[in-house]
């Protein structure tokens, strides 16, 4: 070894010592207190004014029904294992319900249909044709019906903020984000949407060890539509319609334009609903309703008088320029074949009305939230990209309900929330029995917690689906083509409401069918249509999950005068089938001449 390659070898050594001893003390000061701070304030440098508040263990951004379930759940906690909450709310950025008067939110920790619901469930109480008979203005009949509305928002949302408080839940209100700089421990809140990328404001920061991303879905605007808010709207917008209309034209095949193409008929307007589709039932089944139950609630639109434009859409709007003032002064709506092109001779190709509601489906609201800069991937509707357990790409967020994805339903929105907080808390999921043929591994409520769009859409097992239409319908587990599909031999049994007491007294017009296994007569799927169908599914469930027959339904006594009835007959008929259709064919045609006398009544 010569001198020099000594000397060599000894610097060298010297500097690597130096350089650990560098890095050493680098580590040190990058950890301490000091710096730490001053690195906060460099993430922050963009804002003047900034408040930083203590570290959470969750933030949930969304105030919907899925946001306060997850925080009340977490801060709640399991085996006292309680968690610090915030729940950041942006009410107004997501044109939900709001009491002007007060500034209220009244759609705190509610669905987004809360409004239709309410505008159903009260037209069904409030008979406009009455009021108007009575001399009641316009504007009386239309503020009876909205204040009815608002109090049973307000009711839900006081209730709401009682057990937040309750559970100690933080609640902020304002428009939240992610930090330029792409940090997922911290959320930035400004004061509303508008002032972002406003550098001057007040803003609110806030660490976080886990964030849940809840902000919903809004509804989809097709473009060349001039959506107003005041005679133009969506189906979130419509809540802040401020009259009674006499008339309305509705976009829309689905469960949405069904359900407010009902709602405004009770509540007295000419109702025309335009849908792209020759067949409207077509539109229904795609989302998973059995097809008789489709076809009923098309008859049930065309008898209670809604009239439907097929094969046809929106080509121009010609809205008056008082329209905004003048609420009598119509809306002209020019149509045009589906497509584009002329309608068939003979078919209308201008509609006037009132107002016009778009109602064609949903899109997650992830707009505004600076997900790119947080490394949060999307797919191409803007809907937050998940793991089978609601897992973000970044490892401490994760997200839930509508802004994943469909289904776009609260319940499942819930749900979802209920697995993210099960990895965040690390809480075990139940499984379920493999041989059991509605086990789906990791399927939601039966096993693990695959509680992604991509899993719910291949589980028909996975929850009920209602319908708040008027009337209702609902459905659970196989349809029988689903279940012929998957090699079953299936068959029927059905029930319509006019062969049950109840039914035939109070609420005629309706059916109830189970699909079931001929070899085993296991019972795979319920479906139903008519009054209160969204509750009576929920035995049907429990019926499926307990692997019941149609023997062990036959065998079993109901209470009287009762919705539940309908399920011994539905399976009284599947082992009778040829006496069944003769009787239902009978109680068919009774109805129908029962309906003609309603409807002759009605016309004096």
């Amino acid at each position: 070894m010569t001198l020099a390659s000594t000397l060599v070898g000894r610097r060298t050594r010297r500097l690597t010592v130096n350089l650990l001893l560098v890095l050493v003390t680098l580590s040190l000061l990058c950890n301490s207190d000091a710096f730490l701070a001053r690195t906060d304030s460099a993430r922050l440098q963009r804002y003047i004014k900034a408040t930083v508040y203590d570290n959470y263990d969750l933030a949930v951004i969304g105030g919907g029904i899925v946001g306060v379930q997850a925080a009340l759940l977490a801060a709640q906690g399991k085996n006292g294992n309680k968690k610090k909450v915030i729940l950041i709310d942006a009410p107004r950025a997501s044109a939900m319900l709001m009491n002007e008067g007060t500034g209220e939110d009244l759609s705190l920790g509610a669905p987004s249909g809360l409004f239709s619901k309410a505008l159903r469930d009260t037209g069904k109480r409030i008979k406009v044709s009455t009021l108007r008979g009575m001399g009641l203005r316009e504007d009386s009949v239309w503020n009876e019906i909205i204040n009815s509305c608002v109090d049973l928002a307000h009711s839900n949302a006081d209730d709401m903020r009682r057990q937040l408080s309750q559970a100690g839940v933080t609640v902020m209100e304002g428009f939240a984000r992610f930090s330029d700089s792409g940090e997922t421990d911290r959320i930035v809140v400004h004061p509303d949407a508008t002032s972002v990328f406003d550098d001057s404001v007040q803003v609110d920061v806030v660490p976080a060890k886990n964030i849940l991303i809840a902000t919903g879905s809004k509804p989809f605007r097709p473009l060349g539509i001039p959506f107003d808010g005041k005679r133009i709207f969506d189906s979130d917008s419509i809540n802040a319609l401020k009259f009674l209309p006499k008339s309305i034209a509705i976009t829309g095949s689905g469960i949405v334009a069904m359900e407010f193409a009902k709602i405004f008929r009770n509540l007295g307007a000419e109702v025309t609903l335009i849908i792209r589709d020759q067949v409207p039932r077509n539109a229904l089944m795609k989302v998973g309703l059995d097809k008789d139950v489709s076809a009923m609630l098309v008859a049930d639109l065309i008898r209670s008088g809604i009239r439907i434009q097929k094969g046809a859409q929106v080509k121009a709007f010609s809205v008056p320029p008082e329209a905004s003032e003048n609420i009598r002064a119509p809306i002209k709506i020019h149509l045009e074949a589906n497509g584009g092109g002329a309608l068939p001779t003979g078919t209308p190709t201008e509609l006037s009305c009132d107002i016009y509601l778009a109602a064609v489906g949903r899109t997650p609201n992830t707009a505004g939230l600076n997900l790119q800069a947080a490394g949060i991937d999307v797919d191409r509707y803007g809907g937050v990209l998940v793991d089978d357990c609601l897992q973000t790409t970044r490892p401490n967020v994760f997200a839930a309900g509508d802004v994943v994805g469909r289904p776009f339903l609260a319940s499942t929105g819930v749900a979802q929330a209920q697995a993210a907080l099960s990895r965040i808390l690390g809480v075990d999921s139940p499984q379920c029995d493999v041989s059991d043929p509605t086990c789906v591994q990791n399927g939601m409520g039966q096993a693990g917690n695959s509680f992604d769009p991509a899993s719910l859409a291949s589980n028909p097992f996975a929850f009920p689906t209602g319908v708040w239409t008027s009337p209702e319908a609902a459905f659970y587990g196989l349809s029988t083509t689903q279940a012929k599909a998957l090699g079953v031999d299936a068959s029927e049994g059905m029930a319509l409401y006019a062969e049950c007491l109840r039914g035939r007294v109070f609420s005629p017009n309706g059916l109830l069918k189970l699909v079931f296994d001929r070899k085993t007569g296991r019972v795979l799927g319920v479906h139903i249509c008519g009054d209160d169908a969204c509750e009576l599914i929920h035995y049907g469930m429990e019926i499926v999950k307990g692997r019941k027959t149609i023997n062990d339904l036959v065998g079993s006594v109901y209470s009287a005068v009762t919705f539940h009835e309908l399920y011994k007959i539905a399976a009284e008929a599947a082992l009778d089938e040829d006496g069944a259709r003769k009787r239902r064919a009978a109680a068919g045609k009774a109805l129908a001449a029962r309906n003609r006398q309603v409807r002759d009544k009605q016309s004096f």
